[in-house]
C-alpha cells in the first residue's frame, strides 16, 4: 500500500538521528457509528496528550467508527463520513501538535479495508490495512472487509520506522516477520479485542511470541467499553525487546498514558513506566458486567433500568451490578404481587432497596393475571395448559416492560444460564448475567461482599441478603448444563458418567424452552431432542466413495 502523503520521505533518511520521542496511548471508549462524537473525543485526547509533551498519539483499532461496525461499514454514506472526518483531523495536525494514529474503514479501488492511518503535518502521511481478518468475539470481519497486503513500516517524522500490525495481525508470525524484515524498529498494534475469561494470558502469550520472533519492542493498545453483548476490557500493554513488561494499562477503564522512547546503540527502548493491577478471575468477570451494563444503557440513551425484586439470587446480583454500573438514582426496583405471590416479596424488596439506596415501587399484577386466565382459557390445550406460573410470568414481564417504557428506562431481567428463563423475549430487556451458571452467580455474589471494582457507584460491603448466600447452589446441575451447552455432550454419556437420566432430560427440556423464549434474532432454533440413545457407530461398508480428490475415478 503506497503512502498517501504527496511527498513520501525516504525510507532510510540521514536525518534519522533523533534519540527520543514520546508516544501517548489512548485507551478509548468509542461509540459505534458516532463518527463526529468519536472525532471530538480524539481531538480532546490529542489536546491533553500535547500538554503532556507527546509527539504521537495512538488510538485503538477502528477508533473513529467504534467497533465492531459490522454492516454499517458497508454503507456508502458512512464510508464517506469516515473519510471526510479523517481528512478533517489530518488537516488539524498542521498546527504542529502531536501526530495521530487512528483506525477506520478505508475504501480503496472499490475495496473496503480495516485501516490504520498516520495523520501528521496537515496530511494523511500513510495508511496500512489489516491482513488477518478474524471473527473474534462474533464479529465477522471477513464478511465486511477485504484482507490487505503484507505491510511495510511507516516512517514517522524522520525519527523512527513504525510497524503497524492491526488486531489479529499479531496472532501469527507472518505480518510481524514482514515488518521486521522491511525495517520496522517498533511495533504498534491497535486492537479491538473483546473480553473473555482468561483471555489476558492469551494476549500476553501472543505478544511475547511476536517480540521473541522479531526482536522488536511491541505495544498492544486495546479499546474499552461495552457494545451490544460484547465488552472490551482495555488492559493495554508495552513489552520491551527483551520481553520485559514496561507498561500495563488498567482494565475496564479509559486511560491516557504517555511513554518515553529512547534510542540506544541504534535500537529503540521503552523506558519503564506504571504497571497497573489488572483484574483477573471472578473480579474480571464482575467488572466486565458492570462496564457492559453501563455502556449498554448510556449508549442506548436510556435513563436507567427497572428490575423486579423476585427474592432470588439472580435478581439480587443483577440489582447490585446495576447500581455499581449506573448509581442508585438510575435504578428502580419493583415488587409485583399477585395471587400466586401475594406479598410480591414486598418486605424483602423494600429492605434490599434501602440497602442499595434505590427506590422500590409496588405494582399489583393480580388483576392482569386473572384477565389473562379469562382471555386465554378458551385456547388452552389439554396437553399443555396455561399454568398459574405461566400467566404470572407473562403478566409480570408485561408490567415490567410497560413500567420501564413509561420511565424511559430499560427492563433488567437478570437470569443465569441455570435458570428456566421467563420473559427473556421482552423487547429491550437487559440480562447482565446471562453467561453465568448458578455456581458462578453464587461466587460473584459472595465476592461482592468484600470487593467492588474501581469506579463502582454502589455501596461498600455485603449488600446482598445473607439468606441468599446461606446455601450453595447445586454444582451437579451446573455440570450437566455446562456439558450439554458447551461440550455438546450426549445424554447417554452423561448418564454413563453417573448423572440421573431424568434430571439430564429435564435440563435438556429446560434449555429448549429457554431457547424458544429468546428473541428470534438471538436464537438458533431447532427441533432436535437427544433421547439418550447410545453413540452410533457408522457402517463403513455402506459407503462406496467419499471425498475423493481431483483426478480420481468417479463414484458410481
Amino acid at each position: 500500500m503506497p503512502d498517501i502523503a504527496a511527498h513520501r520521505p525516504p525510507r532510510y533518511s540521514p536525518a534519522m538521528t533523533a534519540t527520543t520521542f514520546r508516544l501517548a496511548l489512548a485507551q478509548m471508549n468509542s461509540i459505534v457509528g458516532a463518527v463526529a462524537a468519536n472525532a471530538d473525543l480524539i481531538r480532546e485526547v490529542r489536546r491533553k496528550a500535547g500538554e503532556a509533551g507527546a509527539d504521537l498519539v495512538m488510538f485503538p483499532e477502528l477508533s473513529l467508527t467504534g467497533a465492531p461496525p459490522e454492516n454499517l461499514a458497508l454503507t456508502p454514506a458512512f464510508q464517506d463520513a469516515c473519510r471526510k472526518t479523517c481528512e478533517d483531523l489530518a488537516r488539524e495536525t498542521a498546527d504542529g501538535g502531536p501526530a495521530l494514529l487512528i483506525g477506520l474503514p478505508w475504501l480503496e479501488g472499490g475495496v473496503l479495508y480495516d485501516a490504520y492511518a498516520l495523520l501528521d503535518g496537515g496530511v494523511i502521511q500513510a495508511v496500512r490495512f489489516k491482513v488477518a481478518l478474524s471473527d473474534d468475539g462474533g464479529s465477522d470481519q471477513a464478511r465486511v472487509f477485504a484482507p490487505g497486503p503484507l505491510p511495510g513500516p511507516v516512517l514517522f517524522r524522520d525519527r523512527v520506522r513504525l510497524g503497524l500490525p492491526i488486531g489479529g495481525d499479531i496472532s501469527g508470525e507472518e505480518v510481524v516477520e514482514c515488518l521486521a524484515e522491511t525495517g520496522a524498529e517498533i511495533l504498534l498494534s491497535p486492537q479491538s479485542s473483546p473480553f473473555r475469561s482468561g483471555k489476558a494470558d492469551e494476549r500476553l502469550n501472543l505478544a511475547v511470541a511476536r517480540v521473541v520472533e522479531s526482536g522488536l519492542p511491541l505495544v498492544c493498545l486495546n479499546r474499552i467499553g461495552g457494545e451490544g453483548e460484547q465488552v472490551f476490557d482495555g488492559a493495554s500493554l508495552a513489552l520491551a525487546a527483551d520481553r520485559t513488561l514496561t507498561h500495563q494499562l488498567p482494565a475496564f477503564r479509559e486511560a491516557l498514558v504517555t511513554i518515553q522512547w529512547q534510542r540506544e546503540a541504534g535500537r529503540w527502548r521503552c523506558l519503564p513506566g506504571e504497571i497497573a493491577t489488572v483484574e483477573t478471575g471472578d473480579e474480571a468477570d464482575y467488572a466486565a458486567r458492570v462496564l457492559g451494563l453501563r455502556d449498554h444503557v448510556e449508549k442506548s440513551g436510556a435513563a436507567g433500568v427497572v428490575l423486579e425484586f423476585t427474592g432470588g439470587l439472580d435478581a439480587a446480583l443483577g440489582a447490585v451490578i446495576a447500581v455499581d454500573a449506573l448509581g442508585p438514582e438510575r435504578v428502580t426496583g419493583v415488587a409485583l404481587p399477585s395471587a400466586a405471590t401475594p406479598d410480591g416479596n414486598t418486605a424483602d424488596a423494600n429492605a434490599f432497596a434501602a440497602a442499595l439506596g434505590i427506590s422500590c415501587e409496588t405494582v399489583p399484577v393480580g388483576g392482569l393475571v386473572e384477565a389473562l386466565a379469562t382471555a386465554l382459557s378458551p385456547f388452552a390445550a389439554p396437553a399443555q395448559p396455561f399454568t398459574d406460573d405461566d400467566r404470572s410470568n407473562r403478566a409480570r414481564a408485561t408490567v415490567l416492560g410497560a413500567l420501564a417504557a413509561g420511565l424511559g428506562r430499560l427492563p433488567l431481567l437478570p437470569a443465569s444460564r441455570s435458570a428456566a428463563t421467563q420473559g427473556e423475549g421482552l423487547r429491550g430487556a437487559v440480562n447482565p448475567i446471562a453467561d453465568f451458571y448458578e455456581t458462578e452467580v453464587f461466587r460473584l455474589a459472595t465476592l461482592r461482599k468484600r470487593w467492588r471494582p474501581a469506579g463502582a457507584r454502589g455501596p461498600d460491603g455485603g449488600v446482598i441478603p445473607v439468606a441468599l448466600l446461606a446455601q450453595p447452589p447445586d454444582a451437579q446441575r451446573d455440570t450437566i448444563l455446562r456439558a450439554l451447552t458447551e461440550g455438546r455432550a450426549r445424554v447417554a454419556d452423561l448418564v454413563a458418567a453417573g448423572h440421573d437420566r431424568e434430571t439430564v432430560l429435564a435440563l435438556q427440556r429446560q434449555m429448549h424452552r429457554a431457547e424458544r423464549d429468546r428473541p428470534a434474532a438471538a436464537r438458533s432454533r431447532h427441533a432436535f431432542i437427544d433421547t439418550g440413545e447410545q453413540a452410533h457407530i457408522p457402517d463403513a461398508s455402506l459407503v462406496k466413495g467419499i471425498g475423493r480428490g481431483g483426478g480420481e475415478s468417479i463414484d458410481f
